[in-house]
């Protein structure tokens, strides 16, 4: 794990959840960084979001510190805004920095007040323990749901030297395409100007983040943010910026993956790519519908090769294709040919569909070009056993 220079990280508890684990998580960088975020397309929107937008417009895209809470979405209170802002001014106050050079980000439980007192008075520990080598701290400390901390990384040998990248997620439910219920925090210590950097949060995020579907549902506290903060002392020129892109959008795409593979009650990851689209756009929306269709979730976790259900959620995008000249294979075997049943071995196939891994394929015949690839997981009884309890 070669994590990229300039960056130091701490967690601790701060008394936000229920029970004695880490909560509350800081992310420093040395020199100000470049950065660049998106964040939940839902209307509702947490106070964090509202800031984090806030002091990324104020600051000219700069910020020298990232400060995530658990435990709590702070969303749909009384007093967000303010708890927001004062643990921001708490922890500028504390790192010598602008307080818009703070992003703010939440996660956990909306519509349940959050105390500023509990993350003021935890932020002086929280400082003293900000070290190089405490990143699986962060990755852990963001986690609600999640059965496992999500982080990727990745480094680019450039002309100038190497530049690294490290990211980290969390997300199991509440999780749609067009963000999910996600923290996602991707570094890199690279020299990337801002409207560059701008450019491949935007590009890369739709490769990841917004081909991820776990529930159909948006949240409300959604914040991805891209930080670059030059401390390598590594600038990519013109023609090196795709290979540095290409790095940070696999990085994305790999954080997506884990929020699938660990979706609330999944037992089953699902690949879902659909070619032969009028558009990638149409592809992208026929691909979303398969995804989002409870009726494909609950025959995967069954291992049932059921495959009029695919069909019928990609006729269901609102994309205009011809079903008859529609073909369908699930874990590789043609199971669908021209809209109607292709003779396969059932008892195999569900042998095959019993797997951790599950890929599904629609292939639309005739001249569209448009592609899409989506990622999922299957629907159980353990994500209603775990939603059915969440705030008890």
């Amino acid at each position: 794990m070669n994590l990229p220079l300039g960056y130091l990280y701490s967690a601790t508890y701060a008394g936000i959840r229920q029970v004695e684990k880490d909560d509350l998580a800081l992310i420093v960088s040395g020199l100000p960084a470049t950065a660049a975020a998106v964040f939940t397309r839902n209307r509702v929107q947490a106070a964090p979001v509202t800031l984090s937008r806030r002091h990324l417009k104020l600051s000219g895209g700069l910020a020298g510190a990232i400060l995530a809470n658990a435990g709590n979405a702070n969303c749909a209170t009384r007093t967000g805004s303010r708890v927001a802002l004062a643990a921001c001014k708490a922890a500028a106050k504390l790192l010598r920095i602008p307080v818009a050079q703070v992003l703010p980000a939440s996660t956990g439980v909306i519509g349940v007040e959050l105390e500023a007192a509990k993350i003021v008075d935890a932020l002086p520990r929280l400082a003293a323990g900000l070290r190089p080598d405490r990143f699986d701290d962060v990755a852990r400390a963001i986690m609600t749901t999640d059965l496992v901390p999500k982080t990727a990384f990745a480094g680019v040998k450039l002309r100038r030297g190497k530049i690294h990248i490290a990211g980290m997620t969390k997300g199991s439910g509440m999780i749609h395409p067009q963000m999910a219920t996600t923290l996602g925090f991707v570094m890199t210590d690279a020299q990337i100007p801002a409207a560059a950097l701008r450019a491949m949060l935007k590009r890369g995020v739709e490769r990841s983040y917004n081909r991820l579907s776990v529930d159909g549902d948006t949240s409300t506290n959604d914040t991805l943010a891209l930080l670059a903060n030059g401390a390598s002392g590594v600038r990519p020129d013109s023609k090196e910026l795709a290979a540095v892109e290409e790095e940070i959008a696999g990085v994305m795409a790999a954080l997506a993956q884990a929020i699938a593979r660990d979706g609330e009650g999944a037992t089953k990851f699902v690949t879902i790519d659909v070619a032969g689209a009028p558009t990638t756009g149409a592809a992208t929306r026929m691909a979303r519908a398969i995804a989002n269709s409870p009726l494909v979730k609950t025959a995967i976790a069954g291992a049932d090769p059921n495959w009029g259900r695919i069909l019928s959620a990609a006729g269901n995008a609102g994309v205009a294709f011809d079903p008859w000249k529609t073909d369908v294979r699930m874990q590789g075997v043609l199971v669908c040919r021209g809209g109607l049943a292709a003779p396969f071995s059932e008892p195999e196939l569900k042998a095959r569909l019993a797997a951790p891994e599950c890929e599904i394929r629609v292939t639309v015949r005739g001249k569209g070009k448009g592609s899409a690839r989506f990622w999922t997981c299957d629907l159980t009884e353990g994500y209603i056993r775990i939603n059915a309890s969440y705030r008890t």
